[in-house]
């Protein structure tokens, strides 16, 4: 948005003052063919079976099923769908020195009404042409879905619709 179309300076002095390759700024990008969406699909439900497995466990997967996958695809659809794997990784419970850590503000306290605590979640819901997001705003006592938004972008926009809808309908918890 910053280059300007006129050739006073030319395209590639103003990427150069930007800082910014011109291939960045040539870049169109491309819708997912419905090969590659079958593939992110397939990769999604055999994720909901084993959890686990990281982007070498799916290359071999998908040779088993006859796909030639290689590891660093895999990882690039594992990144695509946000998927990470639930095996151990090291040393992940030992906290680094520099990090503050945050009290959890619930602990030791009674939620026994209504409007009392309310807690937001977003998952990805696949669909026929990718994905869609999903919010919900949720009553912690009564596990009530308070208000819910449907999105094809990961924007906040949406979640601060459900939020502020979940508001002006309840109330503020």
């Amino acid at each position: 948005m910053m280059i300007e179309l006129n050739d006073k300076p030319s395209r590639v002095r103003q990427c150069h003052l930007l800082d910014l390759a011109r291939s960045t700024y040539y870049y169109q990008p491309q819708p997912a063919t419905d090969a590659e969406l079958t593939l992110l699909r397939k990769m999604d439900e055999q994720y909901l079976k084993t959890p686990q497995y990281g982007s070498r466990s799916y290359a071999t997967w998908f040779l088993r099923q006859g796909i030639l996958i290689g590891r660093k695809k895999a990882a690039s659809m594992m990144k695509t769908l946000g998927i990470i794997s639930t095996a151990p990784k090291p040393r992940t419970s030992i906290p680094a020195k520099q990090y503050k850590i945050y009290p959890y503000l619930l602990k030791g306290k009674a939620i026994n009404r209504p409007n009392q605590v309310w807690a937001a979640d977003i998952t990805y819901v696949p669909m026929e042409k990718g994905f869609g997001y999903l919010v919900a705003i949720m009553d912690w006592h009564s596990r009530k879905v308070l208000s819910w938004r449907l999105s094809n972008t990961m924007d906040a926009d949406f979640c601060v619709q459900a939020l502020e809808t979940a508001i002006q309908d309840h109330g503020c918890p």
